[in-house]
């Protein structure tokens, strides 16, 4: 993710007045710090502010993530608040076991910009909520659901790639018959989803697997480019 911000001088100083230290959750490396200080220096009341990082949702098998600048001082005691490398952290309580030990870096791809480096993974609960434990428990490894994966990787996901979406199956309940989805890329918030599951990606899979008599998206399109959901 970037952020963006002119080329101000801010000396380290300035971000180093007295901050109430917890454990570091997430590093920001020399390189990121020297981006982020710039830019909070644009910022009016520079001074008071810190990056806030957390994570904001869960596409494919990944964490989405904010980043965002805000006061120190909205911080709580219950969120992480320290400095790496010259720049004040808060990372609000719920990201913090989702962050630890992660890194904010800078990368020269596509055009330069900071990005986060997660060892964390989304839990199966995360990345398909609703779905029953004892569903999740059975894994992709049934012959019903690879049989699905099939279908998607071979004759969904080539026809919705167009226009950046894919579909992956995150669970199938063998005895109701249900297969459960995630949508991720250009079908992740579209407000066209529910007509592309529908009319493309469910005739598909029933089309191919008689034994399914359902499936479910899973998908949280409120954290995708163009939610529609709210709430």
């Amino acid at each position: 993710m970037l952020l963006d911000g002119p080329a101000v001088h801010f000396s380290m100083e300035a971000m180093t007045q007295t901050v109430e230290q917890s454990t570091q959750v997430v590093e920001v490396t020399p390189e990121a710090a020297t981006i982020v200080i710039d830019a909070i220096a644009a910022e009016p009341a520079s001074e008071t502010l810190a990056l806030w990082l957390e994570v904001r949702g869960v596409e494919q098998t990944r964490y989405l993530y904010d980043l965002y600048f805000a006061a120190f001082a909205d911080a709580s005691d219950t969120d992480a608040r320290y400095e790496s490398n010259g720049v004040r952290v808060v990372v609000p309580e719920a990201s913090i076991a989702k962050l630890t030990n992660a890194r904010l870096e800078y990368s020269e791809d596509n055009g330069g910009g900071l990005v986060m480096v997660n060892p964390n993974a989304p839990s199966a609960a995360e990345i398909a909520p609703g779905v029953p434990e004892n569903v999740l428990a059975l894994g992709l490894e049934t012959d019903l659901a690879v049989r699905a994966i099939a279908i998607l990787e071979e004759q969904v996901n080539p026809s919705i790639a167009s226009h950046g979406g894919r579909a992956d199956l995150v669970a199938f309940d063998v005895d109701g018959g249900i297969a459960y989805l995630a949508l991720s890329g250009g079908c992740q918030g579209c407000a066209m989803s529910r007509a592309t599951l529908s009319q493309g990606i469910e005739v598909a899979l029933k089309e191919g697997m008689p034994e399914i008599v359902e499936v479910v998206d899973v998908t949280d399109h409120a954290t995708g480019a163009n939610p529609y959901y709210e709430g």
